[in-house]
């Protein structure tokens, strides 16, 4: 039986699954975004802004600020599996965030000061799989794991 915490023994629900493997995942990545190696020109990392020339696997433009960023999605994503409705509240409202960022990386200037994160094309395209697999994964798993259609959110409506 799979439990999490110690004050109680109960199972998890899939939503609470997907809120800590999506914690985990933006975790390690926020972790990897300092490591030499995995970050090609970690030399050029930078705080913040599109001057970094620091990618992630080589993709994905990384700086400071966006590793911590990953590392605070990530602790959320573990703090909010203590519930499934605050796992659902997570993966939808997480979701809805990286859809924005999705947009804002397209229609921004990537050269200009207003990419302070920054993203690259490559990035945009992962803040696009996230946000829509995050929202997919907070608005259908509650319903999976209760068997219902209708309800509140994580509610037991009819089956």
């Amino acid at each position: 039986m799979t439990t999490f915490g110690t004050r109680t023994n109960r199972s998890l629900t899939y939503v609470q699954m997907a809120s800590l493997a999506v914690g985990a995942v933006f975790l390690l990545v926020g972790v990897l975004g300092f490591i030499p190696g995995i970050v090609t020109d970690y030399d050029s990392l930078t705080w913040a802004g599109h001057h970094t020339g620091a990618e992630l696997l080589g993709l994905f433009q990384v700086s400071v600020l966006h590793n911590i960023i990953h590392l605070i999605f990530g602790a959320a994503g573990l703090a909010a599996a203590r519930t499934a409705n605050t796992s659902r509240l997570f993966l939808l409202a997480g979701g809805v965030i990286y859809l924005a960022l999705w947009l804002y990386g397209l229609v921004i200037d990537k050269t200009a000061d207003a990419n302070f994160v920054p993203v690259n094309t490559a990035d945009d395209w992962l803040h696009f799989g996230l946000g829509l697999g995050m929202v997919l994964l907070g608005a259908v798993l509650p319903r999976v794991a209760t068997g219902t259609t209708r309800g509140p959110i994580g509610g037991t409506g009819l089956p």
